[in-house]
């Protein structure tokens, strides 16, 4: 059982019956544990702990060793992919991600080609098995359009 304090200066003036009054029992409280709060939602463009490890090293050559990395390249990964996937604006990546700045500074560094013209981002999606976004939210705008267009000039509206 818990107990409300209500304050100082409440329990200075209370005695005997009043701290019954003082003291009230909350028994509403909702005790999350630790772990429960931290864990951030799967998404359909996430890849596995185990694909990931394959390709890890790959991702990890890019970057200089000059001091160790204090974010998980793993949720950086799956950004980028959920990015891929939905066509969404940097600006508007989901909070359970890392910054969106972090997750386009570490997909700049990924997707510079090299002498082959093939970037790393590229060999890792080719190693990871990815297949690529079914559709984009900016096609599917443009499909939209590019109908209703087509209907305008079948009915010689504009």
């Amino acid at each position: 059982m818990f107990y409300a304090y209500f304050g100082e200066a409440d329990m200075k003036i209370a005695s005997g019956i009043l701290a019954n009054l003082l003291l009230e029992p909350v028994y509403d409280l909702i005790i999350i544990p630790y772990d429960t709060w931290m864990k951030r939602i799967k998404y359909a463009s996430d890849i596995s702990k185990e694909k990931f490890a394959e390709i890890e090293p790959l991702l990890r050559s890019v970057r200089r060793s000059t001091k160790p990395t204090t974010i998980d390249l793993y949720e950086v990964f799956c950004a980028v992919l959920y990015l891929l996937r939905t066509g969404c604006q940097w600006r508007f990546l989901p909070g359970e991600f890392p910054k969106w700045q972090s997750v386009y500074a570490y997909w700049r560094k990924w997707n510079e080609p090299d002498q082959h013209g093939v970037s790393v981002l590229e060999q890792a999606l080719k190693k990871s098995g990815w297949r690529g976004p079914r559709e984009t939210g900016a096609q599917r705008l443009q499909h939209v359009l590019d109908c209703g267009r087509a209907k305008r000039e079948e009915y010689r509206h504009g």
